[in-house]
């Protein structure tokens, strides 16, 4: 058994150690393969975190909190949840955790949602959240950003300061997260992806030493869109920019099912333009029930954005409205008023934890198949209709300009796919109701992508590893090249050769 015996409460613990710890019953002892850990241990461990680190076990206040995922599809299992406020903090968990050999998992925004985090069934979840905070360099040039910083906050604190920085979309998901992964935001048209924008990171490598990786360091090519595989950051320097416009403007347009193939037709047509999208423009669309508006199917909500004006040319504009949707809904702000704009900022529903499962079935296509387009809304609206537990189900279709994306050399980084210009994936969401369900909906889930990959007339499907479901493999998730997977399986023997950072999209 892992646990056996006592641990001295978590009470006692909190008062030797002086680590806040809300007062509980709970008591335990961790008892790991050949490798056991004494009270003494911990007592040490404990003493070694800084005076405002948190710990938190089952049923204290705050522990579900602080451990639980926003999908709970094979979310991971833990017994103990740290609060690090220290870099060194970070460093001492990790060594405790191979000292007993408990398994440990970094937590950030909470919004990857891949199956694979299931596989650990124990151990130390250790949550970024006090590792928050931005600071800007004297010249200007670069910032930097705690390993747990929320995305809103880089973005706020950097506008204050008249400058802007790629991010991610949505406000509550945490800088880091996305970035590990490629990270696409509303900016990568003029600077390429999150993870393009990075200087340097802090990194707490597998064996517990505190590295910092930049463009010297062989792990460089890997952390850029393969960084889960490889240590926990504890801060990231970046690139940042002045503010180049200060004024955003989008149209907001409604279709019923029916125009879903002249649509996709017009998008490309007028919007990609055979991967020359503007820089300045911006196309997402939703796909999502509203019966009061269509009681029929899904309607469709599809947005074009546009930087730098206060009306969306009407160049891009008209040729939707000659497609006669339901509503056109025009508005004007700033960069902070992206996010809302699109559903995803800190107070609308995705940001919220509802205790929903999650997952998610991405594909990367070069442009849509129309005919393709109107036979998967077909099988949306057939999966999501009426009573179906799926009805609350979301279709997301992103469409970023490319061309920063474009001018980065595709070896330079483990992210994969930069050739590719649109990102699409259903949102299962569902009420948890076990197994069966949860089968359900990843049928549904996969014929629904294997739609468009199908339409694609690709043999490779390529998928997004931020938003993947967990069962795509290595090469959908990090590219098919034999050189790619070589060099990724290389720098994870050396790196992490007991597999310590294996549970999220593991590329070994």
């Amino acid at each position: 058994m892992r646990w056996t015996n006592l641990l001295a409460s978590a009470a006692t613990w909190a008062v030797a150690a002086a680590v806040p710890v809300v007062e509980s019953d709970a008591s335990m002892a961790f008892i790991a393969g050949s490798r056991p850990c004494s009270i003494l241990d911990f007592w040490k461990f404990a003493l070694s975190l800084s005076k405002d680190a948190e710990v938190y076990f089952p049923g204290m206040t705050g522990f579900n909190q602080f451990s639980q995922r926003w999908s709970a599809l094979e979310s991971p299992s833990v017994n103990i949840t740290v609060l690090p406020a220290t870099e060194n903090d970070v460093v001492e968990i990790v060594r405790i955790a191979n000292h007993c050999n408990i398994p440990f998992l970094a937590y950030n925004g909470l919004h990857g949602s891949v199956t694979t985090l299931g596989r650990m069934d124990w151990g130390i979840a250790v949550n970024l959240k006090k590792l928050s905070g931005v600071s800007i360099a004297g010249d200007g040039q670069t910032a930097t950003v705690a390993g747990g910083t929320n995305s809103k906050l880089l973005i706020d604190t950097l506008w204050e300061a008249e400058k802007q920085a790629v991010t991610g979309t949505c406000e509550c998901v945490s800088y880091m997260g996305p970035a590990l992964g490629g990270g696409h935001g509303w900016l990568q048209g003029r600077h390429g992806l999150i993870a393009d924008q990075f200087v340097s990171l802090r990194v707490v490598l597998a064996d517990g030493t505190l590295k910092t990786v930049d463009a010297n360091s062989d792990l460089w090519w890997a952390m850029r869109g393969a960084g889960h595989n490889f240590g926990i950051v504890t801060s990231v320097t970046i690139k940042i920019f002045p503010i180049e416009h200060t004024n955003w403007a989008i149209e907001t347009l409604m279709f019923t099912g029916d125009k879903v193939k002249a649509l996709y037709q017009a998008a490309n047509d007028y919007i990609l333009k055979n991967g020359d999208q503007p820089v300045d423009i911006i196309n997402w669309s939703y796909w999502f029930n509203l019966p009061q508006v269509d009681p029929n199917g899904p309607v469709i909500e599809f947005y074009i954005i546009q930087e730098g004006v206060d009306v969306v040319d009407p160049a891009y504009t008209e040729p939707f409205h000659a497609l006669g949707p339901i509503s056109i809904t025009p508005k004007n702000g700033t960069y902070r008023d992206v996010s809302g704009w699109t559903g995803i900022a800190m107070d609308s529903p995705p940001c919220q934890n509802a205790g929903m499962a999650n997952p998610r079935f991405p594909i990367y296509l070069p442009t849509y198949n129309p005919d393709a387009q109107e036979e998967l809304y077909k099988a949306f609206a057939s999966a999501t209709a009426g009573s179906s537990p799926f009805a609350g189900s979301l279709f997301m279709f992103e469409g970023y300009s490319t061309q920063g994306v474009d001018a980065v050399d595709a070896e330079s980084s483990a992210y994969a796919y930069r050739e590719d210009n649109l990102l699409i994936a259903p949102l299962m969401q569902y009420t948890p109701a076990g197994p069966e369900r949860d089968a359900e909906a990843k049928k549904l889930g996969n014929v629904m992508r294997n739609i468009l990959h199908e339409g694609s007339g690709r043999a490779e499907m390529h998928t997004y590893v931020n938003y993947a479901y967990g069962d795509e493999g290595v090469k959908a998730w990090y590219g098919y090249e034999d050189w790619r997977q070589d060099r990724l399986q290389a720098l994870k023997t050396k790196y992490d050769p007991k597999g310590r950072f294996s549970f999220y999209a593991p590329a070994a």
